[in-house]
């Protein structure tokens, strides 16, 4: 196999580059649908010798057969793998590629333009440390070059070249070009984006790509490739705190542990002073293990593994920290690039996971969201695909962290569906509320086992959930008659008589639902910590927020019952005459007609009243605490 004019690096090669002592430059191409994107990371590749000749081959019979550019090299096609990629001629799925000069290696990242995959685009620019946007010169900056500028600013990057591209079908016009280039320096200043390189090119033809143009006289700025050739991205990493966030444990036998991970900022040397957070215990530094051997100092983006002179607790997601303490608490504000299809619901419980560190969060209030195109802040309620929002998340124990403007590694999280295990969300913490430090929990004498042992029976929630007519009220009714005739201490919280009360001015909204299901459950939490029974009949009709009713208290205290009577027989039986109602289009959002009930995976009873009686699942329930020591 031969090689294009001269030996290169290729995507094959990737790893590769890890070898090598070359400055390594993430960037981000991103821009509207058509503006080049592919086409000039193609060129880069190209010009750049990254080419092998059966690939260049390649190029040439795809280029013929379904390229776009009447048969003369279709250099998107190096990059837009996907089939229905080729087939639209358009970037869906982010394409990384790997080309190096001798001054530099490079890792790109193709983004998708459309709207409908802005996530992709912010997936792709979550690592990079620039971002190439380009516009088309007869277009100018439109509302897609602004959303995505504003996802860059969020995202932190602070160096942007704007490749005004397709020069040549504008006639190579000078004025025009400067006026484009003061509209996106406008836009960059107020969106806080410091360094701006602006390059008027011609990707197909590789104007100012990597030599100068000849065709463009009045422009004597660099190329892109000079530009990135010689642009500092550095910035202060290594000047700020000492942060490692520790990754694992290695404890290969008795004699040896260490805490590995990749250093996020600053420096450190053995025998330095550390504090773990978030228990703010203090050591010293014993030992410095890297790849290479033992070495007395390391600094930041340097993987190593740090033993300590004392035996403290250290654990996975803990930091390691020197200097100024970095910031710990359970309340968080942060902006939030929408993922998932299901749209953001307040009160939903998510995974949160920020570097090694995993913790439950809830999205307690949504700001505002952000209209991209205006960047105005708008009032709403959820977040849908692909849009952006400024929310408030209630974690279950502090994290440690940094605001994402300071430090992108320890700022950054993403958010995880529990049950569908899709990524819903990335964040970029803004800022602590700083509730964590400023209340604390008041210890009581009598607390909940106390209660529990005056009452002589175990606390729980018995959560009663299905369908509307499904007979959970009725049960649940008898099951705590039937308690109180043993002599127990029950409370019954049903659904319709809460909604007179304390969810009165909650509709049926996903949101409104979810809210009232987090209501519902902060307050039987209260009446489990009580020493009592709380029986919860709700539709509750989301797996995710009855795990966060789970979630309240403690394991073993919750018991979902699922009342699992089919849909034909709640509709048939109709009491309150809502099947009807919703059937008839006059009542929307009724769950099962038009709003959907997720059922219970794994509920502890389940219980048919087709099949049963109401009395008989009464006695079933009964006897499943009897069994399990709850009475």
């Amino acid at each position: 196999m031969s090689y294009h004019e001269a030996p290169t690096i290729a995507a094959s090669d990737a790893p590769r580059l890890e070898q090598d002592d070359r400055p390594t430059l993430r960037f981000v191409t991103c821009g509207s649908v058509d503006d080049g994107k592919s086409t000039l990371v193609g060129r880069l590749l190209y010009d750049s010798k990254t080419l092998l000749d059966d690939q260049i081959d390649a190029l040439a019979s795809e280029s013929r057969t379904i390229g776009t550019t009447g048969g003369d090299f279709d250099f998107a096609l190096l990059v837009d793998g996907l089939q229905a990629e080729r087939e639209q001629g358009i970037t869906i799925d982010v394409a990384y590629r790997f080309f190096a000069t001798k001054l530099r290696r490079f890792i790109v990242a193709d983004t998708p333009g459309h709207a409908q995959y802005t996530r992709n685009m912010a997936t792709g620019a979550s690592n990079a440390e620039l971002a190439v946007v380009l516009v088309d010169a007869r277009k100018g900056v439109i509302t897609q070059t602004r959303r995505h500028s504003h996802i860059l600013s969020l995202l932190g990057i602070r160096h942007v070249v704007l490749a005004v591209n397709k020069m040549d079908l504008i006639g190579f016009d000078g004025d025009r070009f400067a006026a484009i280039t003061a509209e996106y320096l406008t836009m960059a200043g107020q969106l806080g984006i410091p360094q701006v390189q602006c390059i008027p090119v011609v990707a197909r033809d590789g104007d100012n790509i990597v030599t100068a143009s000849a065709r463009m006289p009045w422009y004597t700025g660099p190329t892109v490739t000079a530009y990135l050739e010689s642009v500092d991205v550095s910035g202060d990493v290594s000047q700020r705190p000492f942060r490692l966030p520790v990754q694992w444990v290695n404890r290969p036998h008795a004699e040896f542990r260490g805490f590995c991970g990749r250093i996020a900022s600053g420096t450190i040397a053995t025998g330095e002073t550390i504090t773990v957070q978030p228990s703010g215990r203090q050591t010293r530094i014993a030992r410095i293990l890297t790849p290479g051997g033992e070495r007395d100092r390391a600094a930041a983006g340097e993987s190593v593994t740090l033993t300590l002179t004392d035996e403290i607790d250290v654990s996975r997601g803990d930091v390691l920290t020197a200097g100024p303490a970095p910031q710990v608490s359970d309340q968080l504000a942060a902006h939030l690039v929408w993922f998932d299809d299901e749209a953001m619901v307040a009160g939903r419980r998510y995974l949160l996971k920020c570097g090694a560190a995993s913790t439950g969060a809830v999205i307690t209030t949504l700001k505002h969201r952000i209209a991209i195109d205006t960047m105005a802040h708008e009032n709403a309620a959820t977040l849908d695909a692909n849009q952006i929002g400024y929310a408030h998340l209630s974690l279950d124990r502090p994290l440690v962290f940094e605001a994402y403007r300071d430090d992108r590694d320890m700022g950054s999280f993403i958010l995880v569906d529990p049950i569908s295990h899709r990524t819903a969300a990335a964040g970029m913490i803004d800022l602590s509320l700083r509730r964590a430090t400023n209340i604390h929990w008041q210890r009581l004498a009598v607390d909940k086992s106390v209660r529990a042992r005056l009452k002589q029976q175990r606390p729980c929630v018995l959560w009663f959930t299905g369908l509307s007519g499904a007979g959970k009220s009725t049960i649940a009714d008898l099951v705590d008659r039937r308690l109180a005739e043993l002599g127990r201490h029950a409370v019954l919280l049903d659904g319709d008589n809460l909604r007179h009360g304390i969810n009165r001015d909650l509709g049926f909204s996903t949101a409104d639902r979810a809210e009232n299901v987090r209501r519902t459950a902060e307050i039987a939490a209260l009446f489990v910590d009580a020493g009592m029974i709380a029986l919860v009949a709700l539709i509750s009709p989301f797996r995710s927020e009855r795990e966060l009713a789970r979630g309240r208290v403690e394991t073993g205290e919750f018991i979902e019952i699922h009342v699992a009577t089919p849909l034909a027989e709640c509709e048939h039986r109709d009491p309150k005459g809502l099947y009807r109602k919703a059937r008839a289009g006059e009542l929307p959002s009724f769950t099962g007609i038009d709003h959907p009930y997720e059922t219970p995976q794994a509920p502890e009873i389940t219980v048919d009243t087709s099949e049963m009686s109401t009395d008989a699942a009464c006695e079933r329930i009964i006897r499943y605490l009897r069994e399990n020591d709850y009475l």
